[in-house]
């Protein structure tokens, strides 16, 4: 009775394990003129029957092109379009009945796959160049059977862009200007529609660009005078400029470029100023067209008033002014011979701005009377700005004042003097004699006929009236003049009587 359970299990569960009826589909697809080898999981090649379309396929019709193999799958030599079809395979075992359904489609391609970009450069390495707001065609074709589609793609990290596809032959697609932004892959991808056969082809584009600038130099402060740090910079361009201050061999691809000078060497040669030129070479620019940058260095040079002068108990500010240095000088003031570093306080106050250096002294007195110096220095060497200040005490203060006003009194009084003495002898001055002048000529004495009565009592011939009008007369006296005197033992001549003119000529008051 065990014996029978144990078989009716086993044949159960062989049973249940057994298929009736399995069946699979696939979709294969070849190129025309190659091996085609059509699966089939069986492995008695007797029990596998193929068909076509529902056609039996008979391998012994097909001039060898067709055959069964042993695991039961068909092969087909030199596929040809009449290949193209639905195959069904079958197999029936004791326990089993399989059957597979492929369908088989002859596809080509992509193939001949081209790519043209347009107009660019082309570097050694297959890279292409393009100048920055240049009109550039991009040109894809390639060919499919049955049927493709052409894309084109733009890759730059981190996107990935389709531009445009299309199921054309042939796809072109263009930038009407192209920028920076537009550096990046273009890829054309091809892929055939039926077997999902992919091609692709990519090129780099780059985008030169020239800034209309010229390169920039500059001096970078240093905390150490020993050394002069200048940097040269070129920025805004692709690909990166070839930079060198001067050097053939320290020639080096980049947008910045700084280099360490020993001011050591510049102090040795004893000069006031330097220039230090940076060159720039671009792959845009021609192989003798060169920018340049220049940056002269100068010795610093403090100027001012080289003395002063305070009273006692007074404020007094010095100045000097540093205008020239490049680089900046470091600027400080300091005293005495030894020349002792000032350091603001309560006596000392500093101030002023990047040029311009001030120096209060507060409360001077006797010991503030020294000599101060302004000394800047910088790379290039020190140089340094001589103060003498003189402080005076207020009682010297005050004498020289009061001399001062006595001398101004002094001038004022004397004006007034001149100009009363002046004004009481106007009429000699105006009339010809002088104010020490010739004692000869003529003097004029005009007298109102109504007041005078001399006139009239020694000239009574003369009318003191015309036309019912009154009249002024006029008197000439000549004075005898000096010259004509005898000196020494000479006689002297008898002396005239004085002649008196009168003139007849009156004139209407």
């Amino acid at each position: 009775m065990k014996i029978i359970a144990t078989v009716a299990l086993l044949q159960l569960c062989l049973s249940a394990t057994v298929s009736d009826n399995v069946s699979t589909e696939t979709v294969q697809t070849a190129e025309p003129g190659v091996l085609v080898r059509i699966p089939c999981n069986s492995t008695t090649p007797a029990s596998v029957r193929w068909t076509k379309d529902g056609h039996d396929v008979r391998p012994e019709t097909a001039d060898g092109r067709l055959a069964v193999l042993q695991n039961g799958s068909l092969e087909i030599r030199r596929m040809g379009r009449d290949d193209e079809g639905i195959y069904l395979c079958s197999s029936t075992l004791p326990d089993s009945d399989f059957r597979a359904r492929v369908q088989l489609r002859m596809a080509s391609g992509p193939k001949d796959l081209s790519t043209l970009v347009f107009p660019v450069i082309s570097l050694s390495n297959g890279t292409l160049v393009a100048n920055r707001g240049a009109f550039i065609h991009f040109r894809c074709s390639a060919s499919s059977e049955p049927s493709q589609r052409l894309t084109w793609t733009f890759s730059r990290a981190p996107s990935n862009n389709t531009l445009i596809s299309t199921s054309q032959t042939s796809l072109e697609y263009w930038i009407k200007s192209i920028q920076p932004g537009d550096q990046g892959v273009y890829t054309c991808g091809a892929i055939n529609t039926v077997s999902n056969q992919t091609v692709n082809k990519s090129s780099e584009l780059l985008v030169y660009y020239l800034p209309p600038t010229h390169p920039d130099c500059m001096w970078i402060p240093t905390p150490d005078l020993s050394f002069i740090q200048l940097n040269c910079s070129w920025p805004g361009m692709y690909p990166t400029p070839k930079l060198s201050w001067g050097q053939k061999d320290d020639v080096q691809e980049t947008n910045n470029l700084s280099v360490m000078l020993n001011s050591s060497l510049v102090q040795n040669e004893k000069i006031m100023e330097k220039k230090f030129t940076c060159t720039a070479q671009h792959a845009l620019l021609p192989a003798r067209d060169v920018r340049s940058c220049s940056i002269i260095l100068k010795a610093p040079y403090p100027v001012g008033k080289p003395m002063a002068v305070a009273l006692e108990g007074s404020n007094v500010t010095l100045s000097c002014t540093e205008v020239t240095s490049v680089p900046t000088a470091n600027t400080t003031w300091r005293k005495g011979l030894l020349q002792a570093l000032i350091t603001p306080g309560s006596k000392y106050i500093l101030s002023g701005n990047t040029a311009v250096f001030l120096l209060t002294i507060t409360n001077t007195s006797k010991d503030d009377e020294d000599v101060y110096f302004c000394r800047s220095e910088n790379q290039f060497g020190v140089v340094e700005l001589q103060v003498q200040l003189s402080v005076k005490s207020s009682s010297s203060a005050y004498v020289g004042g009061v001399i001062g006003v006595f001398i101004s009194f002094l001038i004022v009084g004397s004006a007034i003097i001149i100009a009363r003495v002046l004004y009481s002898r106007r009429h000699q001055i105006c009339l010809g004699g002088g104010l020490w002048g010739d004692e000869r000529g003529d003097v004029l004495s005009l007298v109102e006929s109504d007041d005078e009565h001399f006139f009239q009592d020694t000239v009574p011939q003369l009318r003191t009236e015309a036309n019912g009008r009154r009249t002024t007369l006029v008197e000439v006296h000549r004075i005898p003049s000096s010259d004509h005197e005898e000196t020494g033992t000479a006689e002297k001549k008898p002396q005239q009587p004085e002649e008196t003119q009168q003139t007849e000529d009156l004139v209407p008051i």
